[in-house]
């Protein structure tokens, strides 16, 4: 069974917190603020925040959004107790004061950075309405914290995208993607394009991922490296939802530029495009293959020997998935060169590398034809294979055992030859032992090897395992194949 490696993203995903992050605050340069606010009565600042004086309304709203933009312990949660919401967002009608309207949707701004209470406080207090309509108004500072504020709810979850979504954000927020606009608005701009794309429990819609693809084909040719990481991240996240996403992205044409930017560098920028890229080829094999068309393997080499660590595990995790394709896929990795890379990364990576070069071993004895899986075996691949079968990771062991087990089935003729192989490197005194083992499946696929390639004599019915009939029986006059081995 070929094992497609696009579980592995989850973990990807957990290892670290998102590279671009959900929600952001809009800080303040005053150095001065705990001292010069300590003193204010909350209850006496909503009252002026809501005075009919214009002056006094200012500064009382001014000093709100400085106590929410102080860089340590911001009282979001005494403020919306206070009652100011609904306050501030009345503030953002008031068409004549532009000055008030920045303010107020600065201190929104930075309640909806908060936690998700938090950010939902600001939505039921009705603020989604007046930020879209302040996306045209002729203040540029106005419209840039309007965005700011809407990527802010965005970034709280499906639920919140989806009713900025629906109140019509992207039309608007596209528009702001031309030349003349100042590049930390255009930042900002991307960004929110970003938690637009985040989500996928659910995903967002088809309509609204045609929308955006374009904005992105245009932003992936920007220069800042801030827009362009924020940019793939945004695709990397698109390509995380299942095929029919990867085929709208393929068919957006940005893969030919994406592929080029692993080379980039910046190495947040390689990150973010090998995650995209190996979000792909987590598809069906012509998803894999238009990746492949675009030369992507002649990147490996220098990505399989990166001084990062994570490059090197998230590259062993993509080839994984080639060599879980067909085999003219698994005969492209090859003839890359990329064989005794993977092998190297297998023997002395650290442990999480180690784990999905053993899934491309594996998966290549899956999805291989004899010769394929006879270079390998030439390669090197033996030790540091067997190497891993001492690990304390079920899943691990077990994707080992099966690699094993199936160079054993190819091999034929020269049977015996790797099974001396696998017994010189100590491989068959790890198998040997893996028979105690407490996981049923691994016991099993132990047994059955050591039975089978290992054993002179015939089975005997009180250590063989209890199995369901034909549960592990092999067709051998398929499997194996009559010229044997080379090595």
């Amino acid at each position: 069974m070929r094992r497609r490696r696009n579980e592995v993203t989850v973990e990807l995903r957990k290892n670290k917190r998102d590279e671009t992050l959900q929600k952001r605050r809009n800080l303040t340069d005053e150095d001065d603020v705990d001292k010069h606010l300590s003193k204010i009565n909350l209850k006496e600042l909503v009252k002026k925040a809501d005075s009919s004086d214009p002056e006094v309304q200012l500064q009382a709203v001014q000093s709100a959004r400085r106590l929410l933009s102080s860089d340590r312990n911001p009282p979001i949660d005494l403020l919306i107790d206070s009652k100011i919401l609904p306050v501030l967002v009345r503030c953002l009608e008031e068409h004549n004061s532009p000055s008030l309207q920045f303010e107020a949707a600065w201190a929104l701004t930075n309640i909806a950075s908060g936690t998700s209470p938090q950010t939902q406080a600001v939505v039921n207090a009705g603020a989604v309405p007046h930020f879209l309509n302040l996306l045209c108004s002729s203040q540029q500072n106005v419209c840039e914290q309007s965005v700011w504020a809407l990527g802010n709810i965005i970034g709280d979850g499906p639920i919140a995208r989806d009713l900025v979504i629906k109140h019509g954000i992207v039309p608007p927020l596209l528009a702001f993607i031309k030349p003349d606009i100042p590049i930390s608005f255009l930042r900002n701009v991307t960004w929110v394009i970003v938690n637009l794309c985040r989500s996928k429990d659910p995903p967002p819609s088809v309509e609204t991922i045609k929308e955006l693809l374009p904005a992105l084909n245009v932003l992936i040719h920007h220069t800042d490296i801030n827009i362009l990481v924020d940019t793939i991240w945004a695709l990397s996240y698109l390509t995380d939802g299942g095929n029919a996403q990867i085929q709208m992205v393929i068919d957006s044409g940005v893969v030919p530029r994406l592929i080029p930017l692993l080379s980039h560098k910046e190495v947040k920028v390689q990150t973010a495009a090998l995650r995209a890229v190996g979000n792909i080829v987590t598809g069906t094999d012509e998803q894999t293959q238009v990746v492949l068309n675009c030369d992507a393997l002649s990147y490996f080499p220098n990505l399989l020997t990166h001084s990062r660590e994570k490059i090197c595990k998230e590259a062993v995790w993509f080839l994984s998935n080639i060599t879980a394709g067909n085999q003219s896929q698994v005969q492209a990795v090859i003839d890359a060169g990329l064989l005794p890379l993977i092998i190297r990364n297998l023997a002395n990576g650290e442990f999480q590398t180690q784990k999905e070069a053993a899934w491309a071993i594996s998966n290549l004895t899956i999805s291989g034809n004899e010769e394929q899986v006879t270079r390998m075996i030439q390669d090197g691949v033996i030790p540091p294979f067997c190497n891993l079968l001492s690990c304390k990771d079920p899943q691990v062991v077990q994707v080992v055992l099966d690699g094993i087990h199936n160079m054993l089935k190819l091999a034929g003729s020269q049977v015996e030859q790797l099974a001396n192989m696998i017994e010189e490197c100590s491989g068959l005194d790890k198998i040997e032992a893996l028979q105690n083992h407490s996981n049923i499946d691994i016991y099993k696929v132990a047994f059955e090897i050591i039975d089978q390639y290992f054993s002179e004599e015939t089975n005997d019915s009180n250590v063989e395992p209890q199995v369901v009939e034909s549960t592990f029986e092999f067709d051998q006059t398929t499997s194996i194949p009559s010229q044997g081995f080379k090595f």
